[in-house]
């Protein structure tokens, strides 16, 4: 006789907040991390911290996360510096 269970219902996927807990980058997309960049710093801070033209000539966040989305060392900054003012702002506060 065969000694396997019957198949049982898979167990529910984990919660974001569980399967990354100390990720501050988890969950978060692009748009709101060039967003909340802009508010922190605007464009003009934004292109003297990385600087790429779609920061400083004729900045929006569409051509930016175009930029970024193909352009992996660019992104990798951008995320850098997210993380970074989080840790500036959790130290003021």
């Amino acid at each position: 006789m065969d000694s396997t269970t019957p198949d049982q219902p898979a167990a529910p996927p984990a919660s974001p907040s569980a399967t990354q807990p100390r990720n501050p980058l988890h969950g978060k997309t692009l748009e709101a991390i060039v967003k909340e960049l802009v508010e922190g710093y605007g464009w003009e801070g934004l292109a003297q911290r990385v600087p790429v033209r779609c920061f400083s000539s004729e900045p929006s966040v569409a051509s930016s996360l175009k930029f970024l989305r193909k352009t992996p060392w660019a992104r990798d900054k951008v995320e850098s510096l997210y993380l970074f003012m989080l840790r500036e702002q959790k130290r003021r506060s």
